[in-house]
């Protein structure tokens, strides 16, 4: 059984919310997300950084949210939320997948880390050029779905789901509304069963 090791509201809600839409077993594991805790040598063997969430699946352990969606997917998916390798669909699927991350929720955890890191000294001047980054990200997605019900068209894809947690994470830290078509597009998501049930094992409330 996937193991999945998380804290709420941490990106391990990607796995977790897969596997819902996927109807496939997995044990969520509580991690302590305290930096004391996540310093100690024993988390640090599951994650270098220091970071969650961890998946484990038998041997084989995983430190990175995009590669267990992606994972989970080629293992268990049976073709499932995700279109066919090498076509141009997959190349879309793909690059969607990635701005979630790699784009759209970077500048949403540097405020985090920033206001962290410096607490009272953080500087406004960085969090208001990390709040823009992410509107830019977030009107990007409005602009992508537009006039579609998914990011791929009618098909609901992984790719909405690594989506789903950057947009889940705006409306966590932005103090202002989605643009319009991502709004909707939000709105879609998290009406979702699988989200629903998903959401509740994120927060504990759950299996």
């Amino acid at each position: 059984m996937l193991k999945i090791y998380h804290a709420p509201r941490t990106r391990g809600f990607r796995v977790i919310w897969l596997c819902e839409e996927l109807d496939i077993p997995y044990e969520i594991v509580p991690v302590d997300f305290s930096p004391t805790y996540r310093a100690t040598p024993e988390w640090r063997k599951m994650n270098p950084v220091g970071k969650v969430p961890v998946m484990t699946d038998g041997a084989l352990t995983m430190y990175e949210s995009g590669a267990m969606v992606q994972h989970v997917l080629d293992t268990y998916g049976d073709n499932r939320l995700q279109p066919a390798r090498g076509t141009a669909e997959q190349a879309i699927y793909l690059q969607w997948s990635w701005f979630a991350e790699s784009t759209f929720a970077r500048p949403l955890g540097e405020m985090v880390n920033h206001k962290r890191m410096f607490a009272e000294n953080a500087s406004q001047a960085v969090i208001d050029e990390m709040k823009d980054r992410a509107r830019q990200c977030a009107q990007a997605v409005s602009d992508g779905v537009a006039g579609k019900q998914w990011i791929l068209g009618d098909q609901f894809s992984a790719a909405d789901i690594m989506l789903g947690y950057s947009l889940r994470l705006y409306g966590l830290l932005m103090d202002e509304s989605l643009p319009d078509n991502a709004e909707s597009y939000w709105q879609r998501m998290s009406a979702r069963d699988a989200f629903k049930t998903g959401q509740a094992a994120d927060m504990g409330t759950g299996k």
